[in-house]
């Protein structure tokens, strides 16, 4: 199968998805569907209407356009090279978190061995499926496994701060990428309109805060007004009704009161006036400056800590979670990385 087979094969995918989307109804009793609605029954964060929105981020991706685009990038991916397997370990924070790290390792030729998160394994099986049915010579390419990684030439995987000291002492032998707890930020100079502030709000309310890309910082001008932001998220209030965010929010509530610690409480979001990148669910951490070009600085000096900034300069608001298939997380390039892999093991 060559590069021009893979890429119509992920953007049939794509139509596939997308047209599956745009049909659902109320009865609608499709696999895709039943799917999504049963998946808040594993895992309570996955709400239904999450996983649409998961699914469609990555569906709007693929499609022959944009998967040209981005394997242009890379002329190698033309030459016919010796495929080797890739061990990829999923993350179960938001739905189909791993799907970009799966498309990585197909897209440029490449086996897959899978070990999906248990809190997020039928949509990945699920769309494995439909690309086999597109091109059952991805049978042959993709693995999954309930058991400890075996087998693999180069490993990615995804964990907590506390997970990548274990993956690198069990992985640190093979070409890898080890992936860490990051945070997203946003950068506000106080003429953002309406419309960008209710993205803002996309940016920090969509899967309940829970992915590295959601915004989960503040910065914000001297003097700026917090009235403006919570008078323009109301609309997302009714996310205090889902249950586990209504407990993480009460409890952050209780800890800042009993310890007597400054808030503003929205009803449905604590903002906390907070140095430190990395906030609760519920809790979205501000910071004050007064130089724009003095956060640039300070923030450069995070960029290890730091997923994406939302900006007027940079992501734009509202897009966090919607990143081009050449956004790559933690910056780094997973195709070059894939393509710089030798066939012995070694970079």
């Amino acid at each position: 199968m060559d590069l021009k087979e893979r890429i119509e094969a992920f953007a049939g995918l794509g139509a596939l998805v997308r047209k599956s989307l745009s049909d659902t109804n109320e009865t609608d009793t499709s696999e895709l569907s039943l799917l999504i609605n049963n998946q808040q029954h594993k895992n309570p964060w996955f709400t239904p209407e999450n996983v649409r929105a998961a699914l469609s981020a990555i569906a709007n991706e693929l499609t022959a356009e944009t998967l040209y685009r981005w394997t242009g990038m890379y002329p190698e991916l033309k030459n016919v090279r010796k495929p080797f397997t890739v061990g990829i370990i999923m993350a179960g924070n938001i739905p189909m978190v791993g799907f970009h790290d799966f498309l990585s390792v197909l897209i440029t030729g490449n086996n897959v061995l899978t070990k999906t998160s248990s809190k997020d394994s039928d949509l990945i099986v699920h769309f494995s499926e439909l690309l086999c049915s597109i091109n059952p010579a991805f049978r042959n390419m993709i693995r999954f496994t309930e058991d400890t990684l075996s087998g693999f030439d180069a490993v990615i995987a995804t964990g907590s701060n506390n997970t990548s000291r274990y993956f690198e002492a069990y992985f640190g032998k093979y070409p890898n990428i080890i992936r860490r707890n990051r945070n997203s930020i946003a950068i506000l100079d106080g003429t953002e309109s309406e419309y960008e502030l209710k993205g803002l709000g996309n940016d920090i309310f969509s899967y309940f805060g829970l992915g590295c890309r959601n915004v989960s910082k503040l910065y914000l001008p001297s003097g700026y007004k917090l009235s403006e932001l919570t008078e323009t998220w109301e609309s997302f209030s009714g996310i205090i009704n889902h249950n586990k965010y209504a407990n993480n929010y009460d409890f952050n509530k209780a800890v800042y009161l009993v310890n007597k610690e400054q808030f503003l409480d929205t009803g449905y979001l604590l903002l906390r006036e907070e140095k430190n990148l990395s906030s609760p669910v519920a809790v979205i951490y501000y910071e004050y400056y007064n130089s724009y070009d003095f956060v640039i600085q300070d923030t450069d000096l995070l960029k290890d800590r730091i997923q994406c900034i939302v900006s007027k300069n940079h992501t734009p608001f509202g897009k966090a979670q919607q990143p081009l298939l050449w956004d790559y997380a933690d910056g780094i390039d997973i195709i070059e990385f894939l393509l710089k892999k030798k066939s012995s093991g070694i970079l």
